[in-house]
């Protein structure tokens, strides 16, 4: 089957997220830190946002992104706090949905983007599986 062809021109690629994008993303963001706090002084969500945007771009280390979007451990650490709240599956969520509305999805044709690489040298054995009664009754067929 072939990709259909569209007469739409390619979306540029962003380096920054635009206005109109985060207006529809920011309330799906944890709150900020208030203002006047102890401790560090708090970097914006949009500032770290930007930084975490340009480091999956660039494959750059954390300790090499640049100042402008505050410390590299801060947005690696602000990184780290989004995923294990979810954010960055409801921002994708958001994203793709205003991407089909804009675009257009073929959702008939789809390929994985990874690949599966086996351990060099075989890697490690896997410990044996304990087997259950439970487990046994499934794998037992008639």
């Amino acid at each position: 089957m072939r990709h259909q062809r569209t007469d739409k021109q390619p979306l540029r690629t962003i380096w920054r997220i635009p206005d109109d994008v985060w207006a529809e993303l920011q309330p799906l963001l944890p709150p900020e830190k208030p203002r006047n706090t102890r401790g560090r002084p708090v970097v914006p969500f949009r500032q770290v946002m930007d930084g975490i945007l340009y480091v999956l771009r660039t494959g750059c280390q954390w300790k090499a992104l640049p100042r402008e979007y505050g410390s590299g451990s801060t947005c690696h650490r602000r990184f780290h706090e989004c995923v294990r709240a979810g954010v960055f599956q409801r921002l994708w969520a958001t994203l793709l949905t205003r991407y089909k509305d804009l675009r257009g999805i073929q959702w008939r044709w789809q390929s994985p983007d990874s690949v599966i690489v086996k351990a060099p040298l075989g890697g490690r054995k896997q410990a044996p599986i304990r087997r259950t009664a439970a487990s046994w009754a499934r794998n037992v067929t008639p």
